[in-house]
């Protein structure tokens, strides 16, 4: 497709004002959270490229404070949900009660759960029963709840980031590969490296601890997912993107690792979630277009929950975010 030099002009204009407005977005969310610029970043992209999120660490790395102060900076109202093996789908989207008015008569009305916001973080979302991950997940890929035959539109722009913690399992339900694919990238937390802990012990103790503070709206998020569709792509980018796709997959792959020891590879929503999440993060980091140093940047967290090795592959040691990094590399 070709484009004129005057839309070209248009859209870098766009860009290069969103590119102020996201930095003065990540050095807010920089005064509450110290040390995850990578894991900032990539949560934005998640936000940007209209997806969900799996935040995937330890107790204690600040996964809720993420969530929390992601939803001040962007102006999304938020909400948490934490996700117990009792919870009940009706918890989360909403019911119906019967009232009586003062005419006497008897009607029922919907009472929205909380899942009718824009920014939701599901706390410990292995937690619950699948039907009620489930119920959830339907809403999240569908944007709307059905409660007693009734259509109920949720806000837009709605994200989900939910939230697992890696160590302890007993007790949960792990999601099946299906809903992990509704989730447009894995964000790993790590623990922070010494001299961030350093600053977090020292912010975080004290009588004046940093706040983040609201920058963006949310028309201005809608209006920033709309630019993010509107930037090209160019053929050496998508190529790589084509090219990691086929050889992460058992059935296509040239690649002997891969047709022994992975299970199953991405599905097509791995490209699209791809496709959306370099160029979000060429925005982020006030570029006009993606390169294929952002595919090799994120094919990790977009692939690794799409993917799963063989019992045998890791028995014999196989890593698969290792996998993933090498086949990035060769493809970009």
């Amino acid at each position: 497709m070709t484009v004129s030099k005057e839309d070209a002009h248009a859209f870098a204009e766009r860009a290069d004002r969103a590119a102020d407005r996201l930095a003065e977005a990540k050095a807010s969310v920089a005064k509450a959270i110290i040390g995850l610029n990578e894991v900032v970043e990539q949560a934005l992209a998640v936000i940007l490229s209209g997806g969900h999120g799996l935040l995937v660490g330890a107790p204690g790395v600040a996964k809720t404070r993420l969530v929390h102060t992601l939803a001040t900076v962007t102006g999304l109202d938020d909400k948490r949900i934490q996700f117990t093996p009792d919870l009940m789908p009706a918890d989360i989207l909403g019911s119906e009660v019967l009232e009586e008015g003062e005419d006497g008569r008897r009607s029922f009305r919907f009472l929205p759960g909380p899942v009718f916001c824009r920014l939701l973080m599901a706390d410990e979302i292995n937690r619950a029963s699948p039907r009620t991950q489930a119920a959830l997940l339907q809403a999240m890929q569908e944007g709307h709840v059905t409660i007693a035959g009734e259509r109920h539109d949720l806000p837009r722009p709605f994200h989900v980031l939910a939230t697992q913690n890696p160590i302890e399992q007993e007790g949960t339900y792990p999601l099946p590969e299906a809903q992990l694919d509704r989730f447009l990238m894995q964000i790993d937390v790590p623990y922070p490296r010494r001299e961030d802990e350093r600053a977090i012990l020292l912010a975080t103790t004290g009588t004046d601890e940093g706040e983040a503070h609201t920058v963006l709206t949310g028309q201005e998020i809608l209006d920033l997912q709309g630019l993010v569709r509107a930037m090209p792509v160019g053929e050496e980018t998508l190529e790589a993107i084509l090219t990691l796709l086929e050889r992460a997959r058992p059935d296509t792959s040239p690649d002997a690792e891969v047709r022994e020891g992975v299970s199953w590879g991405p599905g097509p929503r791995a490209g699209q979630a791809l496709m959306l999440a370099v160029r979000a993060r060429a925005l982020l980091q006030g570029r006009l277009a993606p390169s294929t140093a952002d595919v090799a940047a994120l094919a990790g967290p977009v692939l690794k929950h799409r993917m799963a090795l063989s019992f045998a592959a890791r028995a014999d040691g196989l890593q698969l975010d290792t996998l993933i990094a090498r086949l990035a590399a060769e493809a970009a």
